[in-house]
């Protein structure tokens, strides 16, 4: 059993970057090009492809707009050449962050996100600096009241590396990234849908913050949330919706 509200923070938390994101196409139209261009346009055999096209159409994206994302990431038709870079570094009381980011401009992004780390009591630390305090996989967050013993046995029977009781009653399925599709489709063949699905980075440990240091933190946060070349955020930092 995990202690905190993780549910409560997990919604916060995503319904706090779509809104301040305000460009949930464009982020999406990134992603889905730079899948196509480093693994291919058939999202049968690129995972990474099938996870963004079924997060686009979640949003209700038309279907052309995925198509014509795919096309520019095959080289088939021309369009911006953007890079993938993460940023590394701490912010209050030691929390670790991850920035990932898609950008046409390093120099502009990195001017960006250092200022980011500076205005709000943060540092920009090193590649590698805090990246092994998180753990790459595939997460299925699901709502309390779902019937714990039933998923358990429908998850461990999809292939999930784990099963995790919070106190609020809610579940966390965590898988390898690389079946995480499989996963998911398995357990909504059983009848079990989540609320929020993802391939994330997934901290290790967590800091909890509360108060001024909560405050502290949330802005941070939304300031690399601001910048159009982010992509995604992550951070050990837990704080008190």
């Amino acid at each position: 059993m995990a202690g905190h509200s993780k549910w409560a923070n997990i919604k916060h938390k995503k319904a706090a970057q779509d809104a301040k994101r305000g460009k949930i196409f464009t982020r999406l139209i990134k992603e889905i090009t730079i899948a196509a261009r480093l693994g291919g346009g058939d999202p049968g055999s690129n995972p990474r492809l099938r996870l963004a096209i079924d997060k686009a159409f979640d949003q209700n994206m038309p279907k052309d707009n995925v198509e014509r994302a795919i096309k520019r990431g095959c080289g088939e038709l021309e369009g911006v050449n953007y890079e993938e870079i993460r940023y590394e570094g701490y912010g209050v009381s030691g929390a670790a962050i991850m920035v990932d980011c898609m950008t046409d401009n390093r120099t502009r992004t990195v001017a960006a996100v250092r200022h980011a780390f500076s205005k709000h009591g943060g540092n920009l630390g090193t590649d590698g600096s805090v990246a092994y305090l998180f753990k790459h996989c595939g997460q299925l967050l699901f709502a309390p009241g779902i019937n714990e013993t039933e998923l358990l046995e429908a998850a461990l029977e999809a292939g999930a590396d784990d099963i995790i009781s919070h106190e609020d009653g809610s579940m966390e399925v965590i898988t390898d990234p690389t079946v995480f599709s499989a996963v998911k489709d398995k357990l909504e063949q059983a009848g079990f849908k989540a609320e929020l699905t993802e391939v994330t980075w997934r901290p290790e440990n967590e800091v909890a913050l509360e108060g001024d240091e909560a405050v502290k933190m949330q802005k941070l946060l939304d300031a690399f949330e601001e910048i159009d070349d982010v992509q995604d955020v992550y951070t050990t930092a837990v704080i008190d919706a």
